[in-house]
């Protein structure tokens, strides 16, 4: 898998604050373009805390926070 453009990051971050993985989580879990675009977000977000990661740290997180992917389908002749 490769990701378009290559200088794409994911932002991992959380809210301080306690409650459901959705809540503290889902809205700091976001894809930008490169570093300097996640840090411009980061900056105008500042109740969220966080890092950018690259592609193989963001697929290493997710395989440990959700499992493997899924495998693809073929679709049905």
């Amino acid at each position: 898998m490769t990701w378009q453009p290559s200088t794409a990051v994911v932002y991992v971050g959380q809210r301080p604050c306690t409650g459901p993985t959705a809540d503290v989580a889902c809205a700091a879990l976001n894809f930008f373009t490169s570093r300097r675009t996640a840090r411009s977000w980061a900056r105008h977000h500042p109740d969220y805390t966080g890092k950018a990661v690259d592609q193989p740290r963001a697929e290493a997180l997710g395989r440990s926070v959700f499992g493997p992917p899924l495998p693809s389908r073929r679709p049905r002749s």
